[in-house]
C-alpha cells in the first residue's frame, strides 16, 4: 500500500510535467501522511487544475468524514465493484502528483520495518492514478477528498513491499482524466504495475516514521 509520500519539485516544474497552471501555495514536503491536504490534478472544463483534496476519499454517502482515513488506497482488482471507490472510478478521476513514496519491508523475526523511498529512474514527478469525491457534511459544508489506486508490486519492488501505487504513462493522462470515459476494460487496462526499469529504490532512515519529522534529510540514503 502506499502511506506516505513526497512532494518537493517547483510548482512551475509540475505546471510544465502537467500541461496546467501552476499550482499555487505548495512548499517543498517530504513526509506527507493520510488525512492531510494533498495536491492533486482533475479536469474542469476540459483543461487541467491543480487543486488541494483532504487525502482518505469520503463517498458521498458517508454519513460522516472519519471514513476517509482508512480509504487512503483503492485496490485495483475491486475497485469496480467496492462501493466505496466504483462511483468515483466511473466518474470522478485523478492524478496524484508526488516525486516519490515511501515502503516499508518486513524484517524477518523481527516487528521492525525497513522504510524505502522510490522514485521514477528519470526523477521525473509521478503521476498516480487517484479519484476524487466531494462530500457534504449535514450542516452543509463541502469536503473534497481523494484516494490512490495500489496494485501489485512489480518483481523489482516486490522484495520491499507486495504492493504499488499505479503510475499512469503520460500517453494515459488524457483518458484517465476525462470523466466522459466508462470503458472499464479500458481503464483496467491502465492499473498495471510500472516497469522495473523505470524505478529506483534505497533504504532511508527511521525518521520517516514520525510523520512530524518534514524535512529533506527524510529522503536521504541510509549507507
Amino acid at each position: 500500500m502506499c502511506g506516505r509520500f513526497a512532494l518537493y519539485s517547483d510548482p512551475f516544474a509540475l505546471a510544465h510535467r502537467f500541461s496546467a497552471e501552476v499550482p499555487t501555495g505548495l512548499r517543498p514536503r517530504f513526509n506527507i501522511a493520510p488525512t492531510q491536504a494533498i495536491l492533486m490534478m482533475r479536469e474542469e472544463s476540459n483543461r487541467r487544475c491543480f487543486t488541494l483534496a483532504h487525502w482518505g476519499l469520503i463517498p458521498r454517502w458517508a454519513k460522516n468524514r472519519d471514513i476517509g482515513y482508512p480509504a487512503i488506497n483503492a485496490r485495483a482488482d475491486t475497485i469496480a465493484y467496492k462501493p466505496v471507490f466504483r462511483d468515483a472510478y466511473r466518474r470522478r478521476r485523478c492524478l496524484i502528483p508526488v516525486d516519490g513514496y515511501y515502503a516499508w519491508q518486513a524484517v524477518p523475526g523481527s516487528k521492525a520495518k525497513l522504510p524505502w523511498f522510490i522514485v521514477l529512474r528519470s526523477r521525473l514527478p509521478m503521476a498516480l492514478a487517484g479519484l476524487w469525491e466531494r462530500w457534504r457534511s449535514p450542516k452543509g459544508e463541502y469536503v473534497e477528498s481523494c484516494a490512490m489506486i495500489v496494485t501489485e508490486a512489480n518483481t523489482l519492488l516486490r522484495p520491499i513491499q507486495n504492493h504499488m501505487p499505479v503510475i499512469l504513462a503520460p500517453g494515459h493522462w488524457n483518458d484517465w482524466l476525462e470523466s466522459t470515459v466508462h470503458d472499464v476494460k479500458l481503464l483496467q487496462s491502465f492499473l498495471k504495475p510500472s516497469p522495473d526499469d523505470d524505478m529506483s529504490a534505497w533504504q532511508v532512515s527511521a525518521m520517516v516514521n514520525n510523520q512530524r519529522n518534514d524535512s529533506e534529510e527524510c529522503i536521504e540514503a541510509v549507507v
